[in-house]
């Protein structure tokens, strides 16, 4: 796209750092604690998108509005919150990416639909805070993905229109956050990338395979 990019927008999970270890641990853990077997990582993996919901709901088999939903899903979250950076780390190969983006002054931010009282303490955590330009986190805006509300609140403490921000994400409603927000709009297809359709049926202005080849669309490679 023809466009001036002043400002790059990521995701949080399964697009800048690899969270699905502790989620999982914690659905697993609430498991163990009921006498059942833990999940492989690659059965809870790509649910992460779906935050809470999705990890209980594949961990139990239970969905929102059924009995007993709503006390596991608490649980979950107290479990998670207890043990946030045990193994979450920033993809090893987004590493350079940042690095790539700092070198060339280019203002880098993140919105997620994670929670504040998550987001903090990871983003923190992994020392991303000090370099990220804005930080939206789920309960920032009235509105969470796929609403566009994040992702314009983002643009607008930056002081860049949305025209020029690209957002990246590794699931369906990030694309449609950011087109809804006139942002471009780039899929990380080494996320976490849900159970619906497939990445290239998001409507994407590109489909990145790897970090690095969100440098070549910048044209910074």
């Amino acid at each position: 796209m023809n466009r001036i990019t002043q400002l790059v927008l990521f995701d949080l999970d399964g697009t800048l750092i690899d969270s699905a270890p502790d989620l999982a641990g914690a659905a697993n853990a609430m498991r163990v604690a009921r006498g059942m077997a833990p999940l492989p990582l690659t059965t809870l993996r790509p649910m992460v998108g779906a935050g809470a919901r999705g990890m209980v709901g594949t961990a139990f088999g239970i969905k929102p509005g059924e009995e007993g939903f709503d006390a596991l899903r608490l649980e979950f979250l107290e479990r998670y919150e207890a043990a946030l950076l045990s193994k979450t780390a920033v993809f090893a190969d987004v590493l350079p990416v940042l690095d790539r983006l700092d070198a060339d002054e280019r203002r880098w931010g993140i919105v997620t639909n994670k929670a504040a009282r998550f987001t903090q303490p990871v983003v923190e955590g992994l020392r991303l805070h000090a370099r990220a330009a804005v930080i939206i986190s789920g309960d920032t805006t009235p509105h969470s993905k796929p609403h566009p509300a994040p992702l314009l609140e983002a643009a607008r403490r930056v002081g860049v229109d949305a025209a020029n921000c690209v957002y990246v994400g590794d699931d369906h409603r990030d694309m449609l956050a950011g087109r809804a927000a006139g942002m471009a709009t780039l899929a990380s297809a080494w996320g976490y990338l849900g159970q619906g359709e497939s990445i290239d049926a998001w409507g994407a202005h590109a489909v990145l395979a790897v970090p690095a080849d969100l440098l070549h669309w910048l044209q910074l490679a």
